[in-house]
């Protein structure tokens, strides 16, 4: 006789790696975002991208990671626009915007900031500049057009980098 949470685990997780595209079985920072049902808009744009195979690699990654929430936000349109293939660069530009090269976990973001005197300016792999500051506690990243970004969970580890969850999505110029 089979126990049920077993094989909801055997079900379970493999479905998650082949909807993400994922051959292995590592905890990447795509799997991270796949396995959450608040970034369901997210692991459809990484997939449009064509990021998914990039951001599985051995990194490490920082990645914001904006909640479905954060993409209604945008203007009306916005996301069915970017998710067209003729618009895969502006899309692959949007997102590279929320990830950083390294591992940056709360602690060092923290750090970072009070060391720069309250804000301190982070490189995208985009090639754009977020400036994080901590305002009331909390984290708060602003992008290159001024919108602004909440941290609302931090320091989901995966095995090519972090994960820290976001309430905006950030635009870069």
């Amino acid at each position: 006789m089979f126990r049920t949470g077993k094989i909801a685990m055997f079900v379970v997780v493999p479905l998650l790696a082949a909807f993400a595209g994922i051959a292995n079985a590592q905890n990447t920072v795509v799997a991270t975002a796949v396995s959450s049902p608040d970034h369901t808009t997210l692991v459809a744009a990484v997939k449009a991208a064509g990021l998914v195979e990039t951001l599985s690699g051995p990194g490490p990654f920082t990645v914001f990671a904006p909640v479905n929430s954060a993409f209604s936000k945008l203007p009306a349109g916005t996301v069915d626009t970017l998710l067209k293939p003729e618009n895969k660069d502006q899309l692959v530009k949007v997102l590279t915007y929320h990830v950083l090269a390294g591992n940056v976990s709360s602690k060092e973001l923290v750090a970072l900031i009070k060391k720069s005197g309250g804000k301190a300016e982070l490189k995208t792999v985009q090639g754009g500049t977020i400036t994080a500051t901590v305002q009331g506690g909390k984290v708060l990243l602003t992008d290159e057009k001024g919108g602004t970004a909440t941290v609302t969970a931090v320091d989901l580890k995966s095995s090519n980098g972090v994960v820290h969850v976001i309430d905006s999505v950030l635009l870069p110029n």
